[in-house]
């Protein structure tokens, strides 16, 4: 917290926090007349509110098939395949995208076999949200279905056997069991995501970054370490980065607070 201070100074490392000059709100006003400003705000939401639209529901989705898997075999391989990729480190993660999905990698090699034509994963911009959303989805759904999974076995089995006795569907099971069951930890892990809607990581977006897609890729992140470690800008991009922070705590309140009032569930 006390480096803050460096984004309303002209901060100079010589000079410390107490001997840098004192500019207020400058580059605040910088970053947003910048031409950059308007990109990457929009590149930021749209990725970040794709993602929260396809990452989160999925986790829920696999928690309620195997919770109603019969076979125990099955079961425990499909939880192996799914939570193996969580433990990928990002960087490997990534070389794997680009091994299966560059233009010579082993998709567009496949589909050159039925002579159509490669498709540009990686080189093309518009295929860039969609690549960075469900490789992030893929790699990280088994590992956030777990607390869903730990909810639906803490559920009576004797409401179950009484649902059975009386007709009730498996779908119909989920809806009018299983899911007030665990609507109150998808709410408050829904109100946490809401949090991070400006926090991307910025690693997996600078890896999969390239000339060609960087309409698209470019996000706050990926400038703030550009003109913070490789520009020098230091008083910019914590201005920058003090802006991004502001807007995920906004969003974690308003989403709190409308979740308080919809569903009587918060965190605060």
């Amino acid at each position: 917290m006390y480096g803050i201070q460096i984004a309303f100074k002209n901060f100079k490392p010589a000079l410390g926090f107490a001997g840098s000059q004192w500019v207020g709100l400058k580059y605040f006003k910088v970053f947003f007349e910048s031409y950059h400003f308007i990109a990457l705000l929009r590149n930021t939401l749209l990725l970040s509110f794709y993602a929260l639209a396809a990452g989160f529901p999925v986790p829920i989705l696999l928690a309620f098939l195997l919770n109603y898997t019969q076979s125990v075999k099955l079961k425990k391989v499909t939880q192996m395949v799914t939570y193996a990729p969580h433990f990928i480190s990002t960087v490997v993660f990534c070389g794997m995208l680009f091994v299966l999905l560059g233009t010579d990698g082993i998709y567009n090699q496949i589909l050159g076999v039925f002579g159509i034509k490669p498709i540009g994963f990686m080189t093309k911009a518009v295929n860039f949200r969609h690549v960075y959303v469900w490789s992030g989805v893929i790699q990280q759904m088994g590992w956030n279905s777990i607390i869903y999974i730990a909810v639906l076995t803490s559920v009576d089995p004797a409401t179950h056997e009484a649902a059975i006795l009386d007709g009730a569907s498996k779908l119909q099971r989920i809806i009018h069991i299983d899911w007030p069951a665990i609507m109150p930890t998808a709410v408050m892990l829904l109100i946490l995501s809401a949090g991070r809607i400006m926090s991307l990581g910025f690693e997996k977006a600078f890896l999969l970054q390239n000339s060609l897609n960087l309409d698209y890729s470019e996000i706050i992140e990926t400038y703030v370490y550009k003109i913070g470690i490789q520009s020098g800008q230091l008083s910019l991009s914590a201005a920058v980065g003090l802006f991004n922070n502001l807007i995920n705590f906004t969003l974690l309140l308003s989403v709190n607070k409308l979740s308080k009032r919809l569903t009587k569930v918060g965190i605060i």
